[in-house]
């Protein structure tokens, strides 16, 4: 489903092919219970969306008893806080279909890789500091998530372990700028940050394992609810990670965190 009606809302791509933001819809069976969804961001440098980090992931956690839901937002071209807003507006779409999806409105998770795993991090914990335009009664929703799930994240935009790369795609410049400090994501996490499942691979070459270490250690400073997971091998963008032993566990790992630490209900 298109996440706004407005058509002039849409990402060209160097192909020329122009995309509007969408939520992806995979719903349990759940038989008039209301279940945790989990919302799935894919990673792309905020350049694209990788296929295999999107409907692979949410059938992971239908398998396990949640909704999920995958969001394509928008991307370069588009900057700041374009894809943020698209996140958001996924959210309180959700919310606002709560009821007829059977979904638990104060359960909602987002869980994001790479790039997406920025994405998931900005907003979970600055959801406040999105601006958006008021458009139809989906946007007197909450925005708010309230678990997030960073799989290898990008947190930090800004050397010495920040991808810099994403940075300069989401604000449009190489420059290091005060807004781009602002938004490496450790800087953003209060006392009422939501719970946090974050891992990486130390061997990650693609975005160092650093920046998953400082959000957790931003977590707990803060003495936020954060579980954090640093495999051993494997490179950057495993999605599931069935190809490198033992990391693919961490899909369970997060569904037990949702259900056992952040009490989301499961079919």
């Amino acid at each position: 489903m298109f996440l706004y009606d407005d058509t002039s809302i849409n990402t060209v791509r160097s192909d020329a092919t122009i995309l509007r933001p969408t939520l992806d819809v995979f719903l349990q069976n759940s038989q008039g219970k209301a279940l945790g969804a989990v919302v799935v961001m894919p990673g792309g440098g905020y350049s694209n969306l990788a296929e295999h980090e999107g409907g692979l992931i949410a059938a992971q956690f239908n398998n396990m008893g949640f909704h999920a839901f995958v969001v394509h937002y928008r991307t370069a071209p588009n900057r700041f806080p374009a894809p943020q807003q698209d996140v958001l507006r996924a959210i309180r779409t959700i919310r606002a279909n709560a009821k007829a999806w059977e979904v638990d409105p104060d359960k909602i998770a987002i869980l994001g890789f790479s790039a997406g795993g920025h994405l998931c991090a900005s907003c979970g914990t600055a959801a406040d500091k999105i601006p958006f335009d008021k458009v139809d009664e989906i946007d007197e929703q909450p925005s708010a998530p309230n678990a997030m799930i960073l799989c290898y994240p990008v947190i930090d935009i800004c050397p010495e372990f920040g991808h810099v790369g994403s940075g300069n795609n989401l604000f449009g410049t190489e420059e290091i700028t005060e807004e781009k400090i602002q938004w490496c994501c450790q800087n953003l996490v209060t006392e009422n940050t939501p719970p946090a499942f974050v891992w990486h691979t130390a061997a990650d070459a693609g975005v160092p394992v650093e920046n998953s270490i400082a959000f957790a250690k931003a977590m707990w400073a803060k003495k936020r609810k954060c579980e954090l997971h640093i495999y051993p091998e494997g490179g950057h963008g495993l999605g599931i990670g069935y190809k490198v032993p033992n990391v693919s566990t961490w899909v369970d790992l997060a569904g037990k965190f949702l259900k056992n630490n952040c009490g989301f209900p499961t079919c």
